[in-house]
Parts: C-alpha cells; structure tokens; sequence
C-alpha cells in the first residue's frame, strides 16, 4: 500500500493539495499550513496510507506543492 508523507513544519500553506485533493488536505486555521487528514506523526513527518486508486491523484499533488514538502512513497 502506498503512503503519503507530509513535512508540515516547512509547509508555506498555499493551499494547492486542498485545491486538487480536498478529501485528503485542509488548512489550519491556527497556522494556515496545509494538514493530512487523517496523518498520523511519526518522526516529525505526518504519513497516511492511502489506497492504490488514490496513487496517481496524490503524486500529482506531490508534483503541484511549491515546497515540495508532500512525497508519495510506493
């Protein structure tokens, strides 16, 4: 199963994985940095595994981040 890793903490919160995945991501309204829904911390990162349909959709939104701050291991 693949997982999405976040590196919250060098996130600027421009808001384009909300815009693509809204399901996975939101902004926080403390911070405005972009959260994993459901990410569990470890390690300073936040992972969630996610399904093989949800591959290509997050590895497009791993693409899109201007920090690259969002990975999608296999």
């Amino acid at each position: 199963m693949a997982k999405i890793i976040h590196y919250r903490d060098k996130c600027i919160g421009c808001n384009i994985c909300y815009e693509l995945q809204p399901e996975y991501w939101r902004l926080s309204r403390k911070d405005g940095k972009a959260t994993l829904i459901g990410g569990k911390l470890k390690r300073d990162n936040y992972v969630l595994p996610i399904p093989d349909h949800d591959i290509v959709k997050s590895q497009e939104v791993a693409e899109h981040c201007p920090v690259k701050v969002i990975k999608v291991f296999l």
